[in-house]
Formats: structure tokens, sequence, C-alpha cells
């Protein structure tokens, strides 16, 4: 496991747009772990998180997790964000990579919570991204897709608008309103539950200010 003990080098290098980059390690002490990197770049859709190990030893995974700063400025709990498999034993270099789709604007955490197969945890540094909001209208792919039943939109709105976004069955039947009302500028992820709904082809359209979209997505039972 990560031996957050020992005494580290760092190198850090920030405020270069969404990038920021750190470098542990110290070579008179290897550890079990040796956590090379661990990169956090945001492109305003996504956060992308990348880490790197020079070996291995008794490594289950890892638990992605993440905070987000509040309105009073102050951080969230961490929660768990997503786990990716580890390499078990290796003296080889392992790449590792996970993104984070479910982000709106404002500032978010993320660090790594390294996992051996007897339960034994430790954690890496925190990496920093500043998601900033939308600057036009957009609607993007619901995500998952197919999916089975719930699923989550994401649109933009630039500026405080009113906004209506509808879901069309295949024939163009209205099926549910999800939203239609006045809303402030922002990113926004809406939840859509078709339980009550057949497997097919649906389409879901957003009319904000002046703009439209319509999309397509899938539901398998």
């Amino acid at each position: 496991m990560l031996n957050v003990n020992s005494k580290f080098n760092y190198v850090v290098l920030s405020g270069i747009g969404d990038f920021f980059y750190f470098t542990l390690g110290d070579v008179n002490n290897p550890l079990p772990i040796e956590l090379t990197s661990f990169i956090a770049s945001a492109d305003g859709k996504f956060v992308t998180l990348n880490w790197i190990t020079a070996s291995e030893l008794n490594n289950q995974g890892w638990d992605v997790e993440r905070r987000i700063k509040n309105d009073k400025n102050n951080f969230s709990d961490w929660i768990k964000n997503g786990f990716v498999k580890g390499s078990g034993n290796t003296t080889e270099s392992v790449s590792y990579t996970f993104s984070d789709k479910n982000v709106t604007s404002g500032i978010f955490q993320y660090r790594l919570k390294q996992i051996d197969f007897n339960g034994t945890f430790a954690y890496s540094n925190i990496v920093e991204v500043e998601i900033n909001g939308p600057t036009e209208f957009a609607l993007f792919q619901n995500y998952p897709n197919p999916f089975n039943p719930e699923t989550v939109i994401r649109f933009e709105v630039p500026v405080t608008s009113f906004v209506n976004l509808t879901v069309y069955n295949a024939v163009g039947e209205k099926v549910a309103t999800l939203i239609n009302q006045q809303m402030e500028g922002g990113v926004y992820l809406w939840n859509f539950n078709a339980s009550n709904y057949p497997s097919g082809i649906y389409i879901y359209r957003l009319n904000a200010g002046d703009k439209v979209f319509t999309k397509k997505m899938m539901l398998i039972k």
C-alpha cells in the first residue's frame, strides 16, 4: 500500500489553466506502491484524472473520492466517485485514468484511496480543478445510454432563461415534461426515470432562451 507516513519530495505545478500536476517520491525509502504522478484536467464538460505508478505490491485498486466547495466557501464531505482496479503486484510502470462526467460549475477536489487486498488503505495528495460557468446554451447526450431505468440529461444555460425540457416517444407523442420554468445560468444534470415506460427510442428536446436542441436516447429493459 501507499505509505503516507514516508517523507515525500513534492513538485507542484498549478495555475496553468485547468491543469494541475503532482509528483512524489523518496529514492532513499522505496514505497510498496510508488505513485509518481497524479494529474487532474478539466475541459468544462468533465474532469479527467490520470496517475502513474512505478511499481505496485498487493494493490487491489483505487477509490476515487471527490468533494465540492459550497456556497459558504467550505468543502463538502468526501464521497466515493468511482473505483479503478489496481495491478496487484508489478515492478513495471502502470498508467491509470478516470473520467468524472458528473460535474457542474464550481471548484472540485479529488484524492485517491489506495486499497490493499487485505483491506488496509492510504490516501494520495489532493488535486483541485475549477469548472467555469457555461458561455452558451447546450444540450448533451444523456448518460448512460442505453439506460435502464434511469439516465441523466445534462444541459447548460449561460444566463437566466425560461427552460423547457420534454421527452417524446419515437412517434412524436409527449411522454414527460421534466422542466418548464425560469432557471438561472449554470450547468444542470437532470434525472429521467423511465420505470413506467416501455423499451424503445425516445427523443428529448430542450427549449432554452431562443435555442432549441433535440437528441435521441434508448431505453432497454
